[in-house]
């Protein structure tokens, strides 16, 4: 089978099914291994894919997003393990800005108490005041969708602040293309809490990688990544862009 054939097979499986093995295709195709992952290497880099362990996966839209809802009941495990590690990085008297997502609510339950937290989270706020945490919380739009805070208010509210440590959450993690976001106001959020942080975390499962959302936050270099799985390729083109922590248990 001729290289375009074998490209064209693979997006149409992916179209029908999201996933696929690398054995499938060697299958399907009656090609070799190493043929196959050349086309996946070279099907990803056009942005047609993303290469995931033993296989690849159909890109996300730009502008998909999931509710608070679907995303807390997706990889619960696996964002409770990045938000302990994640959480302990949280020093006795920090200031720390905490971002609306699902897997930095989970930080919540492994914070130290006597610290301050800056959120625009507004599923973040009962435990937090639960915890007996000292909080506070910018004014801004409320985002029915994921719960967060954003707008003009918001950005007004964030320039009060300054932090030791900010924690975000992403929907892509690119090599070129750096952090991005589905929602443009709040990519404009997360940068600024970025920009006011002395050290800034992004906490993300594995599935965020080579994915690429609509609004661009900031480049790789900016933020440590802080997830729980990296295969090997992946692994040496993201670490030379900026430091990762991959936390297994």
């Amino acid at each position: 089978m001729l290289t375009p054939e074998r490209h064209q097979l693979i997006l149409k499986i992916l179209k029908e099914k999201n996933t696929i093995k690398i054995q499938e295709l060697v299958e399907l195709t009656n090609s070799s291994e190493s043929t196959i992952r050349r086309d996946l290497t070279q099907l990803e880099e056009e942005k047609y894919l993303k290469r995931i362990h033993g296989g690849a996966q159909r890109l996300q839209g730009k502008l998909q997003e999931m509710s608070m809802t679907e995303k807390s009941s997706k990889n619960l495990q696996t964002k409770k393990l990045i938000a302990q590690y994640a959480a302990n990085l949280v020093e006795e008297g920090d200031c720390i800005y905490l971002d609306a997502g699902s897997t930095t609510i989970e930080m919540i339950s492994y914070l130290p108490k006597n610290i301050v937290v800056v959120t625009n989270g507004l599923m973040h706020v009962g435990q937090l005041m639960e915890k007996d945490i000292e909080l506070f919380l910018i004014g801004g739009q409320a985002k029915k969708k994921t719960g967060a805070l954003i707008g003009r208010g918001a950005l007004l509210s964030l320039e009060q602040y300054r932090f030791d440590k900010c924690f975000l959450g992403v929907n892509g993690i690119h090599s070129q293309y750096g952090y991005t976001t589905p929602d443009q106001e709040e990519a404009m959020v997360k940068q600024k809490a970025l920009e006011l942080s002395r050290e800034a975390f992004v906490v993300a499962d594995d599935s965020k990688f080579s994915e690429i959302a609509f609004a661009k936050i900031a480049d790789l270099k900016q933020a440590m990544i802080i997830t729980n799985y990296l295969d090997q390729e992946i692994s040496e083109l993201y670490h030379s862009k900026t430091t990762i922590k991959v936390v297994t248990s």
